[in-house]
């Protein structure tokens, strides 16, 4: 039998009833894995859900529930910030938030998370024929649920792809502030926040040194004598002469070219650093994921690169 799946590949009870599908029948189908329930009146096919990540399979379920929720409803908060791409490092996929415009909200059931709170015509976009919070509110009522560095991460993330301003982060987060006296995560990650991290990793690595009294300056550039961009470093740490770059299995797959294997990248990234350390007369200092579990170690590290530079 031909299911009637959507664009996304799910299917509402309410839409296979309509189509002459009976419960006895989608049971069935769940039973023997031909069919997943996502939650209550909502499938998904398993080609789609299977091969999912956490956060896509929560933007699976949060695009049901928009669907079986009626205009009273926006998405927001962690759901409308992994609708639009956003990274989940450090959120909870376990609840899907939407904030009820009419009043009504801070409540959860059936794995919804229920947000009340004023919203204007400024605080929402339409999308796939339902509402979400805007980017700049999203951002914030994200950030106000999370620990810091998480939240930073948020922040970072929404500034950099430039679907908001640093003055509009301000502006939510007073309001988020004024109306709930329980963010103070916000007073810090706010001023915090610097659109000019690519990554989480990047994010987690400034406030690594930051946290250790270190200045930062993300996406330092080096020039050639000319005046030619050499290339770009994820940021510099000036006291102790350190370019600082981090490496992961994302970045070089970036990187890679028509034909070109992992190696190869690593090469040119090897000619790339040597070429940028002889252009500043600094060292390269590189991190991968594991090091940032670890800060105490990898400020030791970096200290003992910048006095082995000194010391050669």
């Amino acid at each position: 039998m031909h299911l009637p799946f959507d664009e996304h590949g799910i299917l509402l009870r309410r839409d296979a009833i309509a189509s002459g599908i009976e419960d006895d029948w989608l049971h069935r189908m769940v039973r023997t894995d031909e069919l997943i329930r996502m939650r209550q009146g909502a499938y998904v096919d398993p080609a789609v859900w299977v091969p999912a990540t956490p956060a896509g399979r929560h933007v699976l379920v949060g695009r049901a529930v928009m669907q079986q929720y009626d205009d009273r409803v926006a998405l927001s908060h962690a759901s409308a910030h992994l609708r639009r791409g956003g990274p989940d490092w450090g959120l909870d996929l376990s609840t899907v938030h939407v904030t009820n415009l009419f009043g009504r909200g801070d409540r959860r059931k059936a794995g919804i998370t229920h947000h009340r709170g004023w919203v204007g015509v400024h605080d929402l976009t339409r999308t796939e024929d339902h509402w979400i919070t805007a980017p700049g509110r999203t951002a914030v009522e994200t950030a106000s649920l999370l620990p810091l560095a998480p939240a930073v991460g948020v922040l970072d993330w929404t500034l950099h792809h430039e679907l908001t301003t640093r003055e509009e982060l301000d502006r939510y987060a007073s309001e988020v502030m004024r109306e709930w006296s329980d963010s103070p995560v916000l007073k810090l990650a706010v001023p915090l926040s610097d659109g000019r991290a690519e990554s989480v990793a990047e994010t987690r690595l400034r406030l690594l040194f930051r946290t250790h009294g270190f200045d930062v300056e993300p996406q330092f550039e080096v020039f050639h004598p000319s005046g030619t961009l050499a290339g770009r470093v994820d940021m510099l740490l000036r006291e102790l002469r350190l370019l600082v770059e981090f490496d992961g299995a994302i970045k070089y797959g970036r990187l890679l070219h028509p034909g070109q294997t992992i190696k190869d990248v690593i090469r040119e990234e090897r000619a790339r650093e040597v070429l940028l350390e002889e252009l500043t007369g600094l060292r390269m200092f590189r991190t991968v994921w594991a090091d940032l579990d670890h800060p105490r170690r990898t400020i030791e590290r970096a200290i003992h690169a910048s006095t082995a530079r000194l010391a050669g």
